[in-house]
Protein backbone atom coordinates (compact mmCIF):
# COMPACT_ATOMS: atom_id res chain seq x y z
CA UNK A 1 0.00 0.00 0.00
CA UNK A 2 2.95 2.34 0.53
CA UNK A 3 3.89 2.18 -3.13
CA UNK A 4 0.31 2.85 -4.20
CA UNK A 5 -0.03 5.79 -1.80
CA UNK A 6 3.24 7.27 -3.05
CA UNK A 7 2.15 6.88 -6.68
CA UNK A 8 -1.18 8.57 -6.00
CA UNK A 9 0.57 11.37 -4.11
CA UNK A 10 3.10 11.80 -6.93
CA UNK A 11 0.50 11.98 -9.68
CA UNK A 12 -1.92 14.28 -7.84
CA UNK A 13 0.62 16.77 -6.48
CA UNK A 14 2.16 19.32 -8.82
CA UNK A 15 5.66 18.79 -7.45
CA UNK A 16 5.24 15.25 -6.05
CA UNK A 17 6.57 16.39 -2.67
CA UNK A 18 3.88 14.45 -0.80
CA UNK A 19 5.19 11.16 -2.20
CA UNK A 20 8.64 11.89 -0.76
CA UNK A 21 7.06 12.53 2.65
CA UNK A 22 5.03 9.34 2.37
CA UNK A 23 8.04 7.17 1.54
CA UNK A 24 10.34 8.63 4.20
CA UNK A 25 7.59 8.63 6.83
CA UNK A 26 6.65 5.05 6.06
CA UNK A 27 10.26 3.87 6.24
CA UNK A 28 10.82 5.74 9.50
CA UNK A 29 7.77 4.13 11.09
CA UNK A 30 8.79 0.69 9.84
CA UNK A 31 12.31 1.03 11.24
CA UNK A 32 11.54 2.76 14.52
CA UNK A 33 8.50 0.69 15.39
CA UNK A 34 9.59 -2.57 13.78
CA UNK A 35 13.01 -2.68 15.40
CA UNK A 36 12.36 -0.40 18.36
CA UNK A 37 9.31 -2.20 19.73
CA UNK A 38 10.83 -5.66 19.24
CA UNK A 39 14.11 -4.70 20.89
CA UNK A 40 12.30 -2.90 23.72
CA UNK A 41 10.21 -6.00 24.45
CA UNK A 42 13.34 -8.18 24.33
CA UNK A 43 15.22 -5.79 26.65
CA UNK A 44 12.34 -5.71 29.14
CA UNK A 45 12.01 -9.50 29.01
CA UNK A 46 15.71 -10.12 29.61
CA UNK A 47 15.85 -7.46 32.34
CA UNK A 48 12.90 -9.06 34.15
CA UNK A 49 14.84 -12.34 34.20
CA UNK A 50 17.99 -10.62 35.48
CA UNK A 51 19.82 -11.16 32.19
CA UNK A 52 21.68 -8.69 30.01
CA UNK A 53 20.22 -8.04 26.57
CA UNK A 54 23.03 -7.74 24.02
CA UNK A 55 22.86 -7.53 20.25
CA UNK A 56 25.98 -8.31 18.22
CA UNK A 57 26.45 -5.30 15.91
CA UNK A 58 28.06 -7.35 13.14
CA UNK A 59 28.48 -5.17 10.07
CA UNK A 60 26.26 -2.41 11.46
CA UNK A 61 28.92 0.34 11.54
CA UNK A 62 29.85 -0.16 7.88
CA UNK A 63 26.23 -0.43 6.75
CA UNK A 64 25.06 2.63 8.69
CA UNK A 65 28.01 4.73 7.50
CA UNK A 66 27.41 3.74 3.89
CA UNK A 67 23.68 4.39 4.22
CA UNK A 68 24.30 7.79 5.81
CA UNK A 69 26.65 8.87 3.02
CA UNK A 70 24.17 7.78 0.36
CA UNK A 71 21.29 9.42 2.26
CA UNK A 72 23.15 12.75 2.31
CA UNK A 73 23.69 12.44 -1.45
CA UNK A 74 19.99 11.68 -1.98
CA UNK A 75 18.76 14.51 0.27
CA UNK A 76 21.24 16.91 -1.33
CA UNK A 77 19.90 15.91 -4.74
CA UNK A 78 16.31 16.49 -3.62
CA UNK A 79 17.25 19.89 -2.18
CA UNK A 80 19.01 20.83 -5.43
CA UNK A 81 15.98 19.73 -7.44
CA UNK A 82 13.77 22.16 -5.51
CA UNK A 83 15.20 24.95 -7.65
CA UNK A 84 12.44 26.64 -9.67
CA UNK A 85 14.09 25.92 -13.03
CA UNK A 86 13.89 22.17 -12.37
CA UNK A 87 10.30 22.07 -11.20
CA UNK A 88 10.17 20.24 -7.90
CA UNK A 89 11.73 17.28 -6.17
CA UNK A 90 10.33 14.70 -8.57
CA UNK A 91 8.77 16.80 -11.31
CA UNK A 92 10.27 18.98 -14.00
CA UNK A 93 11.88 18.21 -17.33
CA UNK A 94 12.19 14.62 -18.46
CA UNK A 95 16.00 14.73 -18.53
CA UNK A 96 16.17 15.83 -14.88
CA UNK A 97 13.71 13.11 -13.87
CA UNK A 98 15.62 10.38 -15.71
CA UNK A 99 19.01 11.48 -14.33
CA UNK A 100 17.63 11.63 -10.79
CA UNK A 101 16.05 8.21 -11.16
CA UNK A 102 19.31 6.76 -12.45
CA UNK A 103 21.24 8.34 -9.56
CA UNK A 104 18.86 7.01 -6.90
CA UNK A 105 18.77 3.55 -8.48
CA UNK A 106 22.59 3.56 -8.66
CA UNK A 107 22.84 4.54 -4.99
CA UNK A 108 20.55 1.65 -4.09
CA UNK A 109 22.55 -0.82 -6.20
CA UNK A 110 25.84 0.44 -4.76
CA UNK A 111 24.50 0.08 -1.22
CA UNK A 112 23.44 -3.51 -1.89
CA UNK A 113 26.75 -4.27 -3.63
CA UNK A 114 29.04 -2.79 -0.95
CA UNK A 115 27.00 -4.23 1.91
CA UNK A 116 27.05 -7.68 0.31
CA UNK A 117 30.77 -7.52 -0.43
CA UNK A 118 31.45 -6.53 3.18
CA UNK A 119 29.09 -9.15 4.62
CA UNK A 120 30.81 -11.91 2.61
CA UNK A 121 34.30 -10.65 3.57
CA UNK A 122 35.34 -9.52 0.07
CA UNK A 123 36.01 -6.01 1.38
CA UNK A 124 37.00 -5.02 4.90
CA UNK A 125 34.51 -3.07 7.00
CA UNK A 126 35.14 -1.12 10.19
Amino acid sequence: TDTFASKVAATQDQYADASIGNVTGSNAVNVFLGIGVAWSIAAIYHNSRGEEFRVDPGQLAFSVTLFTIFAFIAVGTLMYRRRPDIGGELGGPRTAKVLTTMLFFSLWLLYILFSSLEAYCHIKGF
